[in-house]
């Protein structure tokens, strides 16, 4: 890596025509993956991928340039090839870049690259033949397991100088299962911010037996029924409501373009009063969470929604300059190939007072969802349209037989304000976020909660072809 005062000099010739602000984000990335289909390991990958991205902000114009060459001299010339981007004049600017401590530390007790690949391939292969080996209707059975050890250098005009090592491991498993002419799948994943230690909290076997277990009891499972009806959300069944309905709003950018709901609502009431909307990279393992973003601010915990009312936004630096405020520690970036944005972390509606059994117990007829799928929102509005993977029906107060074909159609602003029963667990769920053509590891979570009327079955709000249909993909 490069050293600080390099760093110092190649910064010093991206403002050097009188930009608003600069930085460069050095990356040093290193990938092992493991995939078992068709009970054979089909694919073992690793690589490092290394390169570094300057940017240079200048009133509304950002201009972006990013090389694998990381000598002095080949950073030196992208820096020159940026700052042209800026209106201001030639000016001479001293850089004194100084450490920035994160908020928050985590520890990798067992590091990816210390576990040999035959061990990661036995890993896979034990999951392979424990949900092959659930039950004989099992017919496919799709197995990957990766890692990443992630280390960047950030550095900016500003004098902040961030050095981080990101450590993720993650493990999924998909299920095929075949009755009678009727096929369903069973999905499951696990991961964190974490090395192999994650496993001895989510066994291989156990993962795959979960995701088999969907999978069978989907076949087994009556049609869904459609038409409005009380749902009750299981902590299990993950935030995919609370991060797609409702998170992608809370980014600045969407709601300085007035691409969102929330925009100029900042004060208002916007969901139940039992409703309390987070994001929080600072939970140690989760997913999402990291001591720095990928702009070097540290990252926190912001309260978006508190009480029904909206508080705050997710920020990038650009985005919370254009407002004269901090960064909420919120600009992500795929790789250094890729422009930092706002994006989610850790985002979850936090955990209420109610018993999550007697949550189930005040409906008389409706729909629990223990496990939420893919679907689509329209970003602009909240209107979504949402798979369910595993669904229940309810009896007066008692769980029924298993459905399946369910999904759950409606606008997610209107939906928070209709919660009247927040329960006190919380459960997480893994994915990778996509925005503006990137990806970044994220987590969301919520508690078991209580939605009066909402429409199960039908089909989604707004025209499918609009730009701003997101379509939701479970990986």
């Amino acid at each position: 890596m490069l050293s600080k005062g390099d760093l110092q000099e190649i910064l010093k010739l991206a403002v050097a025509k009188g930009c608003d602000f600069a930085d460069i984000f050095v990356e040093e990335k290193k990938t092992v993956g493991v995939a078992c289909e068709a009970d054979k390991i089909e694919r073992i990958n690793s690589g490092i991928d290394v390169g570094a991205g300057i940017r240079v902000i200048s009133g509304d114009t950002t201009a972006y340039a990013y090389t694998n060459d990381l000598s002095k001299d080949g950073l030196s010339g992208i820096a020159k090839v940026v700052s042209s981007a800026s209106a201001g004049g030639q000016k001479d600017v001293s850089i004194d870049l100084r450490d920035v401590k994160p908020l928050v530390d985590f520890k990798v007790s067992e590091m990816p690259d210390t576990v040999g690949i035959d061990d990661k391939v036995e890993m896979v292969n034990r999951a392979n033949k424990t949900a092959r080996g659930f039950d004989n209707r099992i017919k496919q059975v799709t197995v990957g397991i990766a890692d990443v050890i992630q280390n960047v250098v950030i550095a900016n005009s500003k004098g902040d100088y961030v050095v981080d090592e990101r450590v993720r491991t993650r493990f999924m498993i998909n299920t095929v299962g075949l009755d009678n002419g009727v096929i369903q799948t069973g999905y499951n994943a696990v991961g964190g911010f974490a090395g192999f230690e994650l496993f001895r909290e989510f066994p291989p076997e156990d993962v795959a037996a979960e995701a088999a277990g969907r999978a069978v009891k989907m076949l087994e499972a009556q049609p869904a029924p459609a038409g409005k009806m009380d749902v009750v959300m299981a902590g299990n069944a993950g935030g995919t409501m609370v991060h797609e309905a409702c998170g992608h709003g809370l980014e600045a950018d969407l709601v300085q373009k007035k691409l969102s709901v929330y925009a100029n609502r900042k004060g208002e009431k916007v969901a139940s009063e039992v409703v309390t909307v987070i994001d929080d990279s600072t939970i140690p393992g989760k997913y999402g969470s990291f001591r720095f973003d990928d702009e070097g601010s540290p990252g926190r915990k912001s309260i978006l929604i508190k009480d029904g009312i909206l508080e705050d936004f997710m920020y990038d630096r650009l985005t919370a300059m254009r407002e004269q405020r901090d960064s909420s520690g919120n600009g992500r970036r795929e790789s250094y190939q890729n422009k930092p944005i706002p994006r989610m972390s850790n985002t979850y509606i936090a955990p209420g007072r109610d018993d999550p059994e007697k949550i189930i117990k005040h409906v008389k007829n409706g729909l629990l969802v223990r496990k939420m799928g893919g679907g689509q929102v329209n970003t602009t509005n909240g209107d979504f349209v949402f798979d369910v993977a595993e669904g229940y029906l309810i009896r007066d107060g008692e769980i029924a037989g298993p459905v399946r074909g369910a999904t759950l159609t409606g606008n997610g602003p209107e939906v928070l304000a209709t919660v009247d029963m927040v329960g006190s667990d919380l459960g997480y769920t893994i994915g990778t976020c996509g925005k503006d053509g990137q990806g970044v590891p994220v987590s969301d979570a919520q508690p078991t909660i209580h939605i009066p009327q909402i429409v199960v079955g039908g089909t989604a709000h707004g025209d499918d072809n609009s730009p701003q249909i997101k379509r939701i993909r479970r990986i």
